[in-house]
């Protein structure tokens, strides 16, 4: 199976490792120095709880070619530079394309590409590129959820066959959709709470009235996507009123705040990708509005983020 990861950040550089781990013909798509860098240099993932420096010397490429096929594309690029690409994809052959990473226009995105298999993905990967040592600094638990959208045929065995011989652990989501609406409802509260501290989150440190309103901002998201008729996902969120979820939120954000993974985790994305966050907060706020969703707690949080949030972010499609 051909194989491109189109898109060189933290979570493409882990994947084009992963699936060339795996002996995968794949193929990674970086641009400029840092795709000069890869080629010349291997590509160096230094892990979370590892002491060494991995490297990889998976191919590069510096273009997407309409004459290139391959069996699929993964495209991992910020929510903001979707819209950009989305001419190279149609021009081009390739008929499975993935989107992994956060996103709140899945259906919108599928029908921007009639006649693709279009599916989305999340990664647990996590991390930064470090430019001054050439290298990426990276959480990788090596997990995806992956599907399409409700309704669309099924992808079971495509994504079967994708990461077969694979050490990642593949949930398949058949309600893609949903699963991205809600997990944009979690993150962005964690979002806020980064740029209340200017990426330092060590400042809530044992702040359990911040991290309340966090965990009731959240709740607020879900309603309203629960109010607007989609399912709450993954399974276990679906109780998200009641106690024992509050309970393992608050420990969540508790060591988030707390220890060194909050940062790797968290606060280096939302700080390195400011207009990505500005763009999901503000078409998950559309979302809240186009179905009368009362969120004030949210609005609170957002105020405080001082001049991080704008409006300035994608395009509709």
């Amino acid at each position: 199976m051909k194989i491109l990861i189109f898109g060189a950040g933290v979570l493409g550089c882990n994947m084009a490792r992963n699936f060339f781990r795996a002996g995968k013909d794949v193929t990674l798509l970086a641009r400029g120095e840092w795709g000069e860098t890869i080629r010349k240099d291997g590509l160096r993932i230094k892990d979370k709880f590892s002491p060494f420096v991995s490297v990889t010397r998976v191919p590069v490429t510096e273009e997407l070619k309409p004459e290139d096929l391959y069996d699929v594309i993964f495209v991992v690029v910020r929510y903001t530079q979707i819209d950009g690409i989305l001419p190279t994809l149609r021009e081009n052959p390739t008929k499975n394309i993935v989107f992994v990473g956060n996103n709140v226009r899945a259906r919108a995105l599928s029908d921007s590409l009639p006649g693709k298999n279009v599916l989305f993905a999340f990664s647990l990967s996590a991390g930064r590129r470090d430019r001054e040592r050439s290298r990426v600094a990276s959480v990788d638990l090596k997990k995806v959820t992956i599907g399409q959208l409700p309704g669309a045929p099924t992808n079971a065995l495509l994504v079967r066959e994708i990461f077969d011989g694979t050490k990642f652990k593949v949930v398949y989501q058949p309600n893609m959709e949903d699963y991205l609406l809600c997990h944009a409802a979690f993150v962005m509260p964690a979002a806020f709470a980064c740029y209340k501290t200017d990426g330092n989150l060590k400042k809530l440190k044992g702040n359990t009235a911040y991290f309340n309103r966090m965990i009731d901002a959240n709740i607020e998201g879900y309603r309203a996507i629960k109010n607007a008729g989609h399912e709450i996902l993954p399974e276990e969120d679906k109780e998200f009123e009641g106690d024992a979820y509050r309970k393992t939120c608050l420990r969540f954000f508790k060591l988030m705040c707390a220890t060194s993974l909050g940062k790797i985790c968290a606060s280096d994305h939302a700080m390195s990708a400011v207009d990505e966050m500005s763009a999901l907060n503000r078409d998950l706020k559309h979302f809240f509005d186009e179905h009368g969703a009362a969120y004030p707690v949210w609005q609170s949080l957002e105020a405080e983020c001082g001049r991080y949030l704008t409006d300035a972010g994608t395009e509709k499609l």
